[in-house]
């Protein structure tokens, strides 16, 4: 009879390369609390103590939005988390942000890590090659580990071209029963997870159709979850954003079967004692620029974050500040997720890398009413689909300057019940001037008269936030768009 085998999975998802500690925001009943969390040194810590309490038994995997999202990892193009990264020694990876560079930095940046990135939903579209190993097979505690990646599949949907050139991504769901037979039974593993960056809706659906996963590690959609799910037999779990938290799965396995789980989510707390040589490593990456970016440009009254699906404080601030700048009718910024909270107070430079970290041109192009409608009712729809795998992208467009009412519930077309810009209900044939930064703010099948601004997304910020120390900037919940 073999021995019950213990298997350690240990979980980062949408760290969005928050080097170093950073603030996070809790909930306390129904107020918002701050705290700073998270950093690689720290993370380093808990993974070290981990594997030195359990020796052989440990497999550590990120599901990737690694390489982007703040100045340091951007400004390099990502290589500023190599070093980093194979210190702290994943075993595999999946990605999402990580093509924003384009897929050959991508891949220019895969070929310095020592831990293969896993995609069996990314091909080339000249030759119908995978561009990624599927999976890998890892010898942990005794037992033969497969781990199958899936990346993101909106890379060449509803993300900017440059991010999918010469490639195109499936959802994956029509390969991976296979691969999952091919683990099972040609190579005889004992254990397979799923390493996945689609979404936490659509992985749900995911596990209910597909048999014989025993973990899967979900990502994009920054669920805090305590208590992982169970679906067909599946564990599936997430764990937050920012590298703020980490998610631990302890296996009980027998005869090839899971018998017993344990599951914690581990906040990276500031009081955690950095790894120092890892800190070393992060230091010495954000010494460049770390007074530069350290100013207070400005002060807010409103916390500012991310984690409201209708509307958000942090778009709000921004969205705010490209009205200002341009006295356009209307403003737009995509539905996006990342961005470390920013307490009431002051507002430094850093911060405002954070809330967009391309700091890309302010744009502007004009819309007639019929077009606002169509684009939020598409918009609406990838956020609310009834079906997950129709679910693209992050939360709901953020708008300024418009006011909508809508029933979420209701079927693709018909959620917008009311319009109005400027205080009166927008008409169909009237043009509206809008200004907007990326194409995810006003894709480019809407609009004419398109183009540019000589004038950068942090300009615009700052311009806006200048004479805030007397009276700090107001970007609270306005009720721009109102399920009813």
């Amino acid at each position: 009879m073999s021995p019950v085998r213990e298997i350690t999975i240990v979980q980062m998802n949408d760290s969005h390369g928050y080097l170093d500690s950073h603030q996070e925001m809790f909930w306390d009943g129904s107020d918002a609390i701050y705290r700073r969390c998270g950093g690689f040194a720290r993370i380093a810590a808990l993974l070290d103590e981990i594997r030195r309490r359990r020796p052989g038994q440990v497999l550590a995997l990120d599901c990737g939005d690694t390489f982007h999202g703040t100045h340091a990892v951007v400004k390099s193009r990502g290589q500023a988390l190599v070093p980093i990264l194979n210190r702290l020694a994943f075993d595999g990876m999946t990605a999402h942000w990580e093509f924003a560079y384009g897929p050959q930095r991508f891949e220019e940046l895969v070929r310095q890590l020592d831990y293969p990135m896993l995609a069996i939903n990314c091909y080339r579209q000249q030759t119908g090659d995978l561009a990624f190993p599927p999976y890998v097979i890892k010898e942990i505690s005794g037992l033969r580990v497969g781990v199958i990646g899936i990346a993101a599949t909106i890379v060449d949907k509803v993300m900017p071209p440059q991010f999918s050139e010469g490639l195109r991504f499936t959802l994956g769901r029509e390969e991976l029963p296979c691969y999952v037979a091919e683990l099972r039974e040609r190579e005889g593993v004992d254990v397979i997870v799923v390493l996945s960056h689609l979404g936490f809706p659509q992985e749900m659906k995911l596990c209910r159709e597909v048999d014989g996963i025993d973990v899967l590690l979900s990502g994009h959609t920054h669920n805090r979850l305590h208590r992982p799910a169970v679906v067909n037999g599946t564990i599936l779990m997430q764990s937050g954003c920012h590298g703020s938290f980490l998610g631990r799965l302890d296996l009980q396995v027998d005869g090839g079967r899971i018998t017993g789980y344990h599951h914690e989510l581990i906040t990276v707390e500031e009081s955690i004692d950095p790894q120092q040589d890892v800190q070393c490593l992060v230091d010495c990456e954000l010494a460049e620029d770390r007074e530069r970016l350290g100013q207070v440009v400005g002060y807010t009254a409103t916390g500012l974050n991310r984690y409201t699906a209708l509307e958000s404080t942090m778009d709000n601030l921004l969205l705010g500040s490209l009205l200002s700048a341009t006295g356009s009718q209307v403003a737009f910024s995509n539905g996006w997720r990342y961005g470390a909270p920013i307490p009431p107070g002051p507002v430094t430079l850093d911060d405002l890398y954070n809330i967009i970290p391309v700091n890309p041109p302010v744009s502007v192009c004009q819309l007639t009413g019929e077009e606002l409608w169509n684009m939020m009712e598409e918009n609406l729809e990838r956020t609310f689909s009834p079906d997950p795998y129709r679910q693209m992208g992050g939360y709901v467009k953020r708008i300024a300057g418009i006011s909508m009412y809508c029933k979420i519930e209701n079927p693709v077309g018909q959620r917008i019940q009311e319009m109005f810009a400027g205080g009166e209900r927008v008409r169909p044939d009237e043009k509206y001037e809008a200004v907007f930064v990326t194409s995810q703010g006003v894709p480019i099948s809407y609009g004419v008269g398109r183009h540019q601004l000589d004038l950068s997304a942090i300009d615009a910020l700052c311009s806006y936030l200048s004479d805030s120390r007397q009276h700090p900037v107001e970007s609270p919940i306005r009720g721009s768009i109102v399920a009813v």
